[in-house]
């Protein structure tokens, strides 16, 4: 027969491995919780600054913004402005996910020229005549 000393060790151990279980499973949620935040965080967007120069002899008349592995443009930034050659213009708050952003720049001729932009504070765009432009062709 065991001692009452023995039956009061054992069920004290018992009561302890149910008080670790139940916090853990008490805790997955939490823990979950904690871990989808992480990621959301990091998989937010930023923005950015960007300066378009345009060193070319091409005006710019419209400008666009898109996700790097996707054709979804946005409204176009310019709002009727005209990016002449030699000049420049900036937008602020350009939104920009993980893998950066796309930018178009379409000319008076209707071509397109493209470049793709790291996320970061400030970025600087110059657009030459070395850029080859999609014309559709």
């Amino acid at each position: 027969m065991r001692s009452h000393v023995e039956v009061k060790r054992t069920t004290s151990y018992a009561l302890g491995i149910v008080v670790l279980v139940l916090g853990a499973v008490a805790a997955t949620p939490l823990l979950s919780r904690t871990a989808r935040l992480d990621t959301q965080v990091l998989a937010a967007p930023s923005e950015m600054t960007l300066t378009i120069v345009n060193n070319s002899n091409r005006e710019i008349r419209h400008l666009y913004f898109s996700p790097t592995a996707q054709d979804n443009w946005g409204p176009d930034q310019l709002n009727s402005s005209i990016i002449v050659p030699g000049g420049s213009f900036t937008v602020n708050n350009v939104s920009c996910s993980a893998s950066g952003t796309k930018a178009i720049a379409e000319d008076q001729n209707g071509c397109f020229v493209y470049q793709v932009l790291e996320c970061g504070g400030n970025a600087s765009w110059t657009i030459t005549n070395d850029a080859a432009p999609d014309c559709g062709n």
